[in-house]
């Protein structure tokens, strides 16, 4: 686990990056088929800004032609959904569910952010119990903005703090780490209301490290072209985790 002002350096990195969260202006979904594109009426898929007619969309195809020119592939981004640069944009087709939608950043606008955060609290590194599930087990999760999405569940991360005994779900896995959804007391207060991500480090067979000064705001508090999951029932804490990020 690399340290934690590294940790909260590279998360600030990634948040202002080209595909971050901060430069995101449209998100539209795409029916089958090819679309035009662009900020005029006369577009199937209309963008809030940027060129009357950017050019015809297909996502089955994963291609962008834009106008005048010849078909342009989407291309594999790292950790993340495909991608096309077509000046001024940053062109993403973003799949949920098997319904794609065309997420659009531009790159001209700053991306800039300040990140707070409660004071690092060493009590709030918490190694677990690690525990597989005999089964995968399918579980509906909700999304900010009201849809439901179904995940699989293969492993539950248990402690105890002041008297309670929590059992985490791990709802979501990011670059082969879990990822637990989470609500505590902070919830709407200090940190972002909806929820926080926190990544879990160092697993064993038996055990993990949930490192709650790591926990994060997810991209729904930056911008409302993302989607992100709510916790499940059991990820909301009794209690205030004074650790992790602020809103």
């Amino acid at each position: 686990m690399i340290p934690l002002d590294q940790h909260r350096q590279a998360r600030l990195e990634a948040l202002q990056a080209e595909d971050g969260w901060l430069n995101l202006t449209d998100r539209v979904e795409i029916p089958p088929g090819s679309h035009s594109v662009g900020s005029a009426p006369d577009n199937s898929l209309i963008l809030s800004r940027g060129p009357a007619h950017l050019g015809q969309i297909d996502a089955a195809a994963q291609t962008f032609t834009p106008a005048g020119g010849s078909p342009q592939p989407f291309l594999p981004a790292e950790g993340g959904f495909p991608q096309l640069r077509v000046p001024p944009f940053l062109l993403e087709l973003h799949t949920v569910d098997n319904q794609p939608a065309l997420r659009v950043r531009d790159l001209t606008l700053p991306r800039h952010a300040q990140l707070r955060y409660f004071p690092e609290a060493p009590a709030w590194q918490i190694r677990a119990r690690w525990q597989a599930l005999e089964t995968p087990v399918a579980q509906a999760v909700d999304q900010k903005g009201g849809s439901t999405t179904t995940v699989q569940l293969t492993h539950t991360a248990t402690f105890t703090h002041d008297g309670h005994a929590i059992t985490l779900l791990a709802t979501h896995w990011k670059a082969g780490k879990p990822m637990f959804v989470i609500r505590d007391a902070t919830s709407g207060r200090e940190t972002y209301p909806a929820s926080r991500f926190l990544i879990g480090e160092d697993m064993t067979d038996s055990e993990i490290t949930l490192d709650f000064n790591r926990a994060f705001t997810p991209p729904c508090g930056f911008t409302d072209f993302a989607i992100c999951p709510l916790p499940p029932r059991e990820n909301i804490l009794p209690f205030r985790v004074e650790a992790g990020e602020l809103y």
